[in-house]
């Protein structure tokens, strides 16, 4: 039997639960790897002292756009690529590979030299203060370096998700993870490169990830190929790729926008606040990566088994997604709630830093319960080509509600509106997602309504 039906077979009669978590398990791991290594990054910056570690919360705006870009080009094409396997097309899956890929790579370099040429003005953009300043540039300028690589990593690592082959695709992550795990003392201290290093050390593990994922489909280990002859030359196999992943930008946009914003925000209160927000935000990434790792798992499963006409699975992934989501991150929700003091201290021993990061923190945690029955959703409608549906729900946790709040809360009631925009947003994203999900099922067909594959 081809390594291609074999995978059809898995994806379209394997037990749901089993199939999740086999696609989930090394998705989680990849996602906590990832964040680790930014959790690192904040631990050993924030040695430089309180303006060093808000420089990182400035410079997570850059990143955030370059993983709009991967994001939309990878969930795009991996979307696409799942449905035309689903269909046994796998002609159609090598075009949208390397469309997407070789369209990432040119967008993502002309936007990084056009941010390199703006430095200055894109990290005070970004809510830079004069004191973090000098800080943001220096990373900022490693982060923009390897924006290349963070971004068609993204393409591929993606792809691979959908393909069925989350394992390779965590092989990847993990691997830069823990190479820049392992340099940042080095080069930040070991070398007294001090922000430089922290830089250089997350642009050098952006690079060798890019490989590794890269070998995956240059050594054969995917269905899907990267080559120049597979471009497709179809405007509307190009356009697909965009209406599909536009879901992805919007959210990952958003989120670079919701970083500045936040970082405005904050800057009437100071560095240490807009430190406190930093790492309060990046533990947040880190918990609530696991509920992505989760909803990633669920994508292949939700695109594989529309393409192939079996919506009863889709349903059951959806219940699975969320049920399994609420138990993770509600225990991590409470640890959160218990321990934020001692949290925010691993990063920042500044009694400012943590006095603003208490609330901030135990707030976020009472967000967390929302999150996965938002995640499950747009994952779910994304993975199927609902690119309307997916792209207005993805617009709402870091745009159209926690945009105006960010704006609004601090004038109200001050910086207890910087520490709890975040909570409100997701509250009010699940109350307006759950009226879509249902419509959604009342009108899916049961599979016994559909004709029988021959």
């Amino acid at each position: 039997m081809e390594e291609g039906e074999q995978q059809y077979i898995q994806m379209t009669t394997k037990p749901i639960p089993n199939l999740i978590m086999s696609l989930s398990i090394p998705t989680i791991a990849s996602m906590l790897i990832t964040n680790i290594y930014n959790l690192v990054d904040a631990y050993f910056v924030g040695k430089l002292g309180t303006s060093a570690s808000a420089a990182i919360g400035i410079v997570l705006g850059v990143q955030a756009i370059f993983q709009a870009i991967g994001f939309m080009f990878g969930h795009g094409a991996g979307s696409i690529i799942s449905r035309k396997l689903g269909e046994k097309d796998h002609e159609a899956a090598r075009r949208f590979a390397s469309t997407s890929f070789f369209l990432s790579l040119i967008v993502s370099m002309v936007v990084a030299i056009l941010g390199l040429l703006l430095l200055t003005p894109l990290m005070r953009l970004l809510g830079s203060t004069e004191t973090i300043l000098p800080f943001a540039k220096n990373y900022g300028f490693y982060i923009l370096i390897s924006a290349p690589a963070l971004t068609t990593s993204c393409v591929l690592n993606n792809i691979m998700r959908y393909e069925g082959k989350a394992f390779w695709a965590m092989i990847g992550l993990v691997s830069g993870g823990v190479l820049n795990m392992i340099g940042d003392p080095i080069l930040m201290f070991g070398l007294h490169m001090g922000m430089d290093g922290a830089g250089l050390s997350t642009a050098l593990s952006q690079y060798i990830s890019f490989f590794i994922l890269l070998y995956m489909f240059l050594s054969g280990r995917t269905e899907s190929k990267i080559a120049l002859q597979y471009i497709s030359k179809k405007p509307a196999e190009i356009l697909n790729i965009l209406k599909t992943g536009f879901p992805s930008l919007i959210r990952q946009t958003l989120n670079s926008v919701s970083t500045m914003t936040l970082n405005w925000g904050a800057k009437p209160y100071g560095d240490a606040t807009i430190a406190a927000m930093t790492i309060a935000g990046r533990v947040m990434m880190f918990i609530a990566s696991c509920m992505i790792g989760i909803g990633q798992g669920y994508q292949p499963v939700a695109a594989y088994n529309y393409g192939a006409k079996k919506y009863s699975r889709i349903r059951e992934g959806f219940f699975f997604t969320w049920k399994f989501g609420e138990i993770i991150l509600g225990i991590l929700a409470v640890i959160g709630l218990i321990f934020p003091g001692a949290i925010v201290k691993i990063f920042r021993d500044d009694p400012a830093v943590i006095q603003v990061g208490i609330p901030a923190l135990r707030f976020q945690c009472i967000s967390l319960l929302a999150q996965p029955f938002n995640v499950a959703a747009n994952m779910m409608f994304q993975s199927i080509g609902k690119s309307k549906i997916a792209s207005f729900l993805a617009s709402l946790r870091s745009g159209l509600y926690y945009i105006p709040l960010m704006l609004f809360l601090p004038n109200m009631i001050g910086i207890l509106g910087v520490q709890s925009a975040q909570m409100w947003a997701d509250l009010l994203a699940i109350i307006t997602t759950i009226p879509f999900v249902v419509s959604f099922f009342r009108k899916l067909p049961s599979d016994s309504m559909l004709p029988k594959r021959k």
